[in-house]
């Protein structure tokens, strides 16, 4: 059985706290100041999840942003790199000395196709003379050279080039090699 201290309002009790109780009742200072500390964490936790979130959507951004330049770079690689094989050709042309009227007429298209990957970027490697490079270029055969020329880059039989900063297409090149270096190495 109920007493009737146990079923009575614990704020009606306490004597420092006596509260009329009931709809519209103000809460003890206690109650409040839980409340408040309460909601202050709330808030804080609300706060911490907004900047979380702006912070969220601002790396989707960037990550964004980054992806689809890549994504361009990618595709204006693989289109550009199509347009070396005629480059290529129409050097190869103007290799031939048939006809005036022909090479002049080479010369523009070969002009034409050079402006065009120019704005685009793209720059011939000039790897002729200068010491081989495997990020430049591959060797597709080696010749026998004085020391002096060891490892340098004799001749190109095609042409490299760069996008950007970023190799394009690697040149193919035929390297020095010393036959000092031929005959230490045991070849």
């Amino acid at each position: 059985m109920e007493t009737q201290a146990q079923s009575a309002d614990p704020a009606a009790i306490d004597g420092d706290q006596m509260q009329p109780s009931g709809e519209g009742a103000i809460p003890a200072p206690d109650d409040l100041a839980a409340q408040l500390s309460e909601a202050q964490a709330r808030a804080e936790r609300y706060r911490n999840d907004y900047i979380y979130a702006q912070a969220e959507i601002e790396n989707i951004k960037k990550r964004a942003w980054r992806q689809s330049d890549e994504r361009l770079t990618a595709g204006r690689k693989s289109i550009l790199a199509r347009f070396l094989g005629v480059l290529d050709n129409l050097q190869r042309a103007l290799a031939y000395d048939d006809s005036e009227a022909l090479r002049n007429g080479l010369q523009a298209t070969l002009k034409g196709f050079e402006g065009l990957l120019a704005s685009e970027q793209v720059t011939p490697l000039e790897v002729v003379g200068k010491p081989f490079d495997p990020r430049f270029a591959e060797a597709i055969a080696a010749r026998d050279t004085g020391p002096s020329d060891d490892g340098v880059v004799l001749e190109e039989a095609q042409r490299g080039y760069v996008l950007g900063d970023e190799v394009l297409r690697p040149a193919l090149v035929v390297v020095g090699k010393s036959s000092d270096a031929v005959h230490e190495n045991g070849e």
